[in-house]
């Protein structure tokens, strides 16, 4: 299959793009008010437009997300923690996808949109009044680059579309990762593709026994153990 046939497949097939609800979003990126990523995803109640251009159609009034919506989730709330406005986010979210062609600019590589994305902050910025934001890509780029840098951490991306394809989360868990073509993209262990999820739901039924976990899904004992805590460290 080739590139664009994956990309197209991907923004329409949950078993190919990933699948999670909001709830599951805010628990995996840590953001404590799902709502928040709800309102992302379709607008504000007042008219505003929504940030994200979501790869699939609400299904029954419900927001699900895709593995691209999520780590475009991940960028915005990023930059929402650093000062920069919703209206910025929208504006340069709306200016990259009409002038790049590129339906999901924040979950692209930062190695190949990176100067794209540093013109079109600029503009959205000046655009908005945003004063936080024209300083950090035009005054302190240096600080810009290094924001971008954080947020690749862990994600693979795609080298003939710049999209992410993969992510692992957290370095003090490097089996386990986020594949949309794995478990719908859930947490799974990786190369085995078991669901974290599942394995702590045995462990669970086991008394907290790894072993028996391990014996279960026919994996070590030390990547019971991993799928476990990292399941534990994340909030409720």
């Amino acid at each position: 299959m080739g590139v664009v046939q994956s990309i197209d497949r991907a923004a329409n097939d949950p078993v190919a793009g990933g699948f999670y609800t909001v709830r599951e979003a805010a628990r995996l990126l840590g953001i404590g008010q799902p709502s928040k990523i709800t309102a992302w995803l379709q607008g504000h109640h007042k008219g505003a437009a929504a940030i994200i251009k979501r790869q699939y159609k609400p299904i029954e009034g419900i927001q699900e997300l895709g593995f691209w919506d999520l780590i475009e989730v991940r960028f915005v709330e990023h930059f929402r923690k650093q000062g920069v406005s919703l209206q910025a986010l929208r504006k340069a979210a709306e200016t990259a996808r009409n002038d790049y062609g590129q339906q999901h600019p924040f979950a692209t590589s930062n190695v190949k949109f990176l100067t794209d994305r540093v013109t079109v902050f600029s503009q959205a910025a000046k655009e908005t009044g945003d004063k936080f934001l024209l300083n950090l890509v035009t005054k302190q780029y240096a600080m810009y680059v290094i924001l971008e840098e954080v947020l690749a951490k862990g994600i693979e991306f795609d080298p003939t579309s710049g999209l992410a394809r993969e992510w692992r989360p957290k370095k003090e868990f490097p089996h386990i990762a986020l594949n949309p073509l794995v478990a719908y993209g859930q947490p799974a262990i990786l190369p085995d593709g078991v669901p974290t999820a599942a394995v702590y739901g045995t462990w669970k039924a086991e008394n907290g026994s790894y072993l028996a976990a391990a014996d279960w899904y026919e994996i070590t004992e030390d990547l019971a153990r991993e799928a476990v805590e990292f399941e534990l460290g994340l909030p409720e």
